[in-house]
């Protein structure tokens, strides 16, 4: 990291300011001493320009569509690798070699089992309970049953918290499917990867065997690897939030998980499928992509565009073939398939869409291969979280462990009443 300096003046006040560069990406102007030189805050809503901390896990080029966990491309990770291979890449900054992955695999395995009676801590939830609110619910309460893994300045508790979250988060979210449909949970096999494993528990009932299709299994791995982390996104940066405070990492993940339930964040594979079959048909493409362009039609083009990436998103190329992988092998052809292969096709080629830089997203695929596997809609943002539980933890580690860090507070332009005096209640009006 090198490290020059820029000046700035405020008020008749200057002061310098130094401008630090990282490995790869864009410089940054370290403002700590703005305040404290020229008595000045600076303004950004939604921190779209502000960098809150130093990482080394993610990096996103979103003018050129890259995507680097730990340096290595989405890409490569995706297609030659496998979940719990990245998962051990975020937490611990190398791919493993075949011993260290062995054993990675062993521990994460013995611990997806969750405490006993968490099942009647199931039992509190209306049967109708949305997967997601069951989510925040029982992971903040893994706090309550592993008193031993919640000293956050013991680097032991912390490797064990984080084994935790990641071999349980699968268990947790399928007991939360179970439960929304009735069913009764599933305990999960030690003999099966962590994908298969977490199928089965979906799936399976027990009146008869089920054997996990080795495709899907695969497809929602890749699934898992794409959504792993994402740099300081909405939900990552609230886990680094809650974690600054002291806050135990079974309260930080479940605070990413109910940041990540907002349909602006985690919802948008779902908003991305109803909008497919909305449209319905091939048939019905163009007459909805002129919708879409007329600023007057409230429709809107769900699965189009990121806040970051101004280019293809690197994900989509991959859930793009994962989809077709799955529908050839369930065998079916499907016209939300063929009405997102055609809305492709228009957004690469029209001068709309690459005016206004509106490419497919990851989002755009997800939503079809998720209803493909037979996931109901509500269970797509569950599977999100458990995904990117992986990143939050590696992400909290990061933070704890970063001298730098200090407790988030960050600082407001005030606009409401100056100062004013009380006034006697019989002497208003």
């Amino acid at each position: 990291m090198s490290v020059s300096a820029s000046s700035i003046t405020v008020d008749g006040k200057n002061v310098e300011l130094p401008v630090k560069t990282g490995t790869i990406g864009p410089s940054v102007v370290d403002i700590g001493k703005l305040y404290g030189q020229t008595g000045a805050f600076t303004f950004d809503p939604g921190f779209t320009s502000t960098a809150s901390c130093e990482s080394a896990i993610t990096y996103i080029d979103g003018d050129e569509g890259v995507l680097l966990y730990r340096g290595y491309p989405i890409e490569q990770l995706a297609e030659q690798g496998d979940f719990l291979e990245t998962a051990y890449l975020m937490l611990f900054g190398e791919l493993p070699t075949p011993a260290q992955k062995a054993d990675f695999d062993y521990r994460v395995t013995r611990h997806t089992m969750v405490h006993d009676q968490m099942n009647r801590f199931f039992q509190g939830f209306r049967r109708d309970a949305h997967p997601m609110a069951i989510m925040v619910a029982c992971v903040g309460a893994l706090s309550a049953f592993y008193h031993d893994s919640t000293d956050i300045s013991d680097e032991n508790q912390r490797m064990i918290a984080s084994l935790r979250m990641i071999a349980k988060m699968p268990t947790l979210a399928a007991m939360a499917y179970k439960y929304s449909i009735g069913q009764p949970f599933v305990y999960p096999k030690n003999d099966l990867d962590y994908t298969s494993n977490f199928l089965r528990m979906c799936f399976a009932v027990p009146c008869e065997e089920f054997q996990v299709n080795p495709t899907y299994a695969r497809a929602l791995d890749k699934i898992f690897i794409l959504h792993a982390d994402h740099e300081q996104n909405a939900s990552t940066s609230t886990v680094r939030l809650a974690g600054s405070s002291g806050a135990n990492p079974f309260a930080c993940i479940a605070a990413g998980i109910a940041c990540l339930w907002g349909p602006a964040h985690g919802g948008a594979n779902e908003a991305a499928l109803k909008m497919l079959m909305e449209i319905g048909t091939p048939d019905n493409v163009a007459k909805y992509v002129a919708k879409a362009k007329d600023k007057n039609d409230p429709f809107r083009l769900m699965g189009f565009g990121h806040r970051v990436y101004k280019n293809y998103d690197p994900r989509a190329r991959i859930m793009q073939k994962t989809t077709h992988e799955v529908l050839k092998e369930l065998n079916i052809k499907d016209d939300l398939l063929e009405v997102a292969i055609q809305l492709e096709k228009i957004a690469l080629e029209d001068e709309y869409f690459i005016e206004k830089k509106l490419y497919p997203n990851i989002d755009f695929y997800s939503g079809i291969t998720l209803k493909a596997l037979g996931f109901p809609t509500s269970m797509f943002t569950v599977l999100f979280a458990l995904a990117r539980t992986t990143g939050w933890i590696a992400q909290w580690a990061e933070m704890i462990q970063d001298p730098a860090q200090k407790i988030g507070r960050p600082r407001q332009l005030y606009v409401g009443p100056a100062q004013r005096d009380y006034v006697n209640i019989g002497q208003r009006g």
